[in-house]
């Protein structure tokens, strides 16, 4: 049994991939008060495993610390990292260091679910959008997400601090044009995309949305996608189970 903890900029997220699947999903919002507290009292739920598995993107020290957390409940914690190749995953980037462990774990859960072609799209602090097709990572974008859009927006601009508002093609207040703006900024990107992709490799590629804040894009998307929530842990998993 192993503990799998995918640590993003926001929230820390953790399963047991126990029997070749993934069990008892849990989160927490890491700049919380009380968040170390809260995940010990989870961890301290858990059944015990050999080992965990952490991917982060989030700052070493709080990875040191969750780290610290698994092993003080017996279960020592090992850092993962992206690699070139792995379990039939080629990387495309000349340096693979310098892919987010993020992105190479939700290509190595998308390679999993079968040859492809995969779009994958993370929507989180960033937006991330990756091509995969019979294992191979073809490249991808990254841009800001609608919600730091908006806070960049609110950083430069005091009179666009404002929360709320609904997507509308043509808003008629300040809440509604920034709600429509940066989602339909998002929607955008991921559209054009889908039909590049669909253009370079001569077939439509499916598309996964992962990540905390897809489901806001999912309703609203003009071509057809699924919902791959748990994507990065679906890696881990793969990890998980090669690595023994």
């Amino acid at each position: 049994m192993t503990w799998l903890f995918d640590l993003g900029n926001t929230r820390l997220k953790w399963a047991r991939f126990d029997d070749g699947g993934l069990r008892e999903h849990g989160a927490l919002a890491h700049g919380e008060p009380g968040f170390e507290h809260a995940l010990d009292a989870c961890l301290a739920e858990l059944p015990r495993a050999e080992r965990a598995l952490l991917a982060s993107v989030a700052g070493e020290d709080l990875a040191a610390r969750v780290a610290a957390l698994a092993a003080r409940h017996g279960v020592p914690c090992e850092r993962v990292h992206t690699q070139s190749e792995f379990a039939g995953l080629r990387i495309a980037y000349a340096e693979p260091a310098r892919l987010g462990v993020d992105r190479f774990l939700a290509l190595l859960g998308a390679h999993r679910r079968g040859p492809g072609p995969w779009l994958i799209v993370g929507v989180g602090t960033a937006l991330t959008v990756d091509l995969l097709a019979d294992g191979e990572h073809l490249g991808g974008l990254i841009a800001p997400s609608p919600a730091l859009m908006r806070e960049m927006l609110a950083s430069r601009v005091p009179a666009l601090d404002v929360a709320g508002g609904e997507r509308v093609d043509f808003a008629r207040c300040t809440e509604d044009a920034l709600a429509g703006g940066t989602v339909g900024a998002a929607l955008g990107l991921i559209e054009r995309s889908h039909a590049r992709a669909s253009e370079c490799l001569g077939t439509t590629p499916a598309l996964l949305i992962a990540g905390g804040g897809g489901d806001s894009l999912l309703a609203a998307l003009r071509v057809p996608a699924e919902a791959a929530p748990d994507l990065v842990l679906e890696g881990l998993a793969v990890r998980a189970a090669v690595t023994g």
